[in-house]
């Protein structure tokens, strides 16, 4: 009994017509500013393409150096915040360096910015075992390029998220 009861009102709820006669359809695009939930956003706020568009997948870092400067850890405090409410995702964290000196010093260089930013989300409660980091040193600039602007944003460490507790 108590059963046909529960399947009566899911139904009854499924066939129901939203307030206002508006679907929610987080793949609709334009309509609001871009980015927002379910205007640009796919899938909405518990989704890997918010935590990169919304939150900020990237953290930039000085030359030669891979402690986190205050503009990181505001980005890096979001991720920890999205990162804690949505506790069915793992991260890898991706040490990235510009092309200036050897390929062993910036292997180095980015398991470090790595590293930091892997500290900085465990010290904001993230568990440890969601966490993985890498180094790519140069190898995968995000821009080819031998002036100081550019370089700059090859200094980086990105946080990918996927779903899957510790995947």
């Amino acid at each position: 009994m108590k059963f046909a009861a529960l399947a009566v009102i899911l139904g009854l709820a499924a066939c129901a017509k939203p307030q206002g006669g508006m679907v929610n359809d987080p793949y609709a695009m334009g309509g609001g500013a871009a980015g927002t939930v379910g205007t640009g956003v796919l899938g909405g706020p518990g989704t890997a393409e918010y935590f990169k568009a919304e939150v900020g997948d990237t953290v930039n870092f000085l030359l030669d150096q891979s402690s986190l400067t205050p503009e990181a850890r505001a980005i890096l405090a979001r991720q920890a915040q999205w990162m804690n409410q949505n506790q069915g995702f793992s991260a890898m964290i991706e040490g990235h360096a510009d092309e200036q000196g050897t390929r062993e010093y910036n292997i180095a260089l980015g398991a470090r910015r790595a590293s930091s930013v892997q500290e900085y989300l465990i010290s904001q409660g993230v568990v440890a075992g969601r966490l993985k980091t890498v180094s790519y040193g140069k190898e995968r600039p995000l821009a080819i390029c031998s002036t100081e602007e550019c370089f700059t944003k090859n200094r980086r460490a990105v946080t990918v998220v996927s779903p899957g507790f510790g995947s």
